[in-house]
């Protein structure tokens, strides 16, 4: 698959992410951030087992098919568990704040994965990287402080589940070239579905009428958002640099942004559009020197 054919991929996930913020959104009104997650990731991982069985049969891998599932087990559980600490503090973040700005600040992970290799892989940072990251937290500034010094709640779970999707590109990169890219989704959902269930038994109230009135926005999130869009980018990042996917993918704060001011009509003062021009010129500006920020670059 060439690099083209494999942003195509991201972007189709970004998209689905990005319209993915709404549901979400929409989706907390009857139920706790833990079940909606919960639910949902157990959708993903159960919309992939036809596609499983499809691909083995036409790759004739039927009689490796014990193998395939041993050999992604350890990685899955290890993504499972980062993709829990992100989808959640991503999901409890959207209780206190928008959707486009939930989206605007989670797409720091943009910059935070070229300085993630420079600090742990310690390659060389391009100036345009350390002045992105400055423009970013300037404009994420603008677009979550309201009074004081003081950022809003919402946005400090999003900021910090922001961290972890980092985590969770770098991780996807290390393993993707090496493990089933569909069986190591289908383990990180199940693992993120039993973790979110089991907070969701101890700090929520799960009725099965909740569940029902949430219906369309859980089956967009499961099926689209978490079925095809996680695999989507499993799939493309096996073709395209940690940084380069990370651009593509930040594309869903535009999209959530979108989604946002056309479906529930939410609106951003002048100061935090600004924040918001502000975080995405820095997340771009901080990729334009790919070459001497790509984690894949020290790997060879």
């Amino acid at each position: 698959m060439s690099s083209q054919k494999s942003n195509v991929l991201l972007l189709l996930a970004a998209l689905i992410w990005g319209l993915a913020f709404v549901a979400q959104r929409v989706g907390m009104e009857h139920i706790g951030p833990f079940t909606f997650n919960g639910v949902r990731f157990a959708l993903g991982a159960l919309s992939l087992l036809p596609l499983m069985v499809y691909f083995d049969r036409k790759q004739g891998k039927m009689d490796q098919v014990p193998h395939i599932w041993k050999a992604a087990l350890k990685p899955g559980l290890i993504v499972g568990l980062v993709l829990f600490c992100a989808a959640s503090l991503q999901q409890i973040g959207l209780i206190y704040t928008e959707a486009g700005k939930a989206a605007f600040v989670t797409g720091l992970y943009m910059v935070f994965v070229p300085i993630v290799g420079y600090v742990l892989f310690k390659q060389r940072l391009a100036k345009t990287a350390v002045l992105g990251t400055v423009m970013a937290v300037v404009g994420l500034y603008f677009l979550s402080v309201k009074t004081g010094f003081e950022i809003e709640r919402g946005d400090l779970f999003e900021l910090c589940g922001s961290l972890f999707w980092t985590a969770h590109i770098l991780i996807i990169d290390a393993y993707v070239k090496r493990i089933d890219a569909l069986r190591l989704a289908f383990y990180q959902f199940i693992v993120c579905s039993v973790l979110c269930m089991a907070a969701a038994v101890i700090f929520e109230t799960i009725t099965w009428q909740g569940i029902t009135l949430t219906a369309v926005p859980i089956l967009y999130g499961g099926i689209c958002s978490v079925g095809v869009a996680y695999t989507l980018q499993i799939v493309g990042q096996k073709y395209a640099k940690p940084s380069q996917a990370a651009i593509v993918l930040s594309m869903e704060t535009l999209f959530a942004g979108i989604g946002g001011y056309f479906i529930l009509n939410e609106r951003l003062g002048s100061v935090e559009l600004l924040g918001c021009v502000l975080m995405f010129a820095g997340m771009l500006l901080s990729q334009i020197r790919i070459k001497d920020t790509s984690l894949k670059d020290s790997h060879g």
